[in-house]
């Protein structure tokens, strides 16, 4: 019970990650080591994995907002003056997405309870 509590609060909380990282001005966009480009993916490949993984009832509704939420999060960008939104970006969140929701699903199959 308390582990499904924090597996909602984190996704949600990865949600307004991205939503701040993504029309926020560009000098507080953090940097790592990662490129960019990677750095998109892997980002909407975990928040998609922890909504699919959070809410496993609800497994098609979570596919397709994140996967389409992708390329809405990146439109959100005209926003913001010192971002661009490009839609080669929104097909590399969109494609991170599709892998988290394939993960996610992978894991609630090899999770869920087995009648012997």
């Amino acid at each position: 019970m308390l582990f499904d509590r924090l597996l909602k609060i984190a996704a949600w909380l990865s949600l307004a990650a991205i939503l701040f990282v993504t029309v926020s001005p560009i000098g507080l966009r953090p940097h790592d080591v990662m490129s960019v480009r990677d750095d998109r993916a892997l980002a909407f490949t975990t928040m998609a994995f922890l909504f699919v993984v959070a809410y496993p009832r609800r497994f098609w509704v979570c596919a397709v907002l994140v996967i389409f939420g992708a390329a809405a999060i990146e439109f959100l960008q005209y926003l913001s003056p010192t971002r661009h939104a490009r839609l080669e970006d929104a097909v590399v969140k969109a494609v991170g997405a599709a892998i988290g929701v394939g993960l996610g699903f992978a894991a609630n199959w090899a999770l869920r309870p087995r009648a012997d």
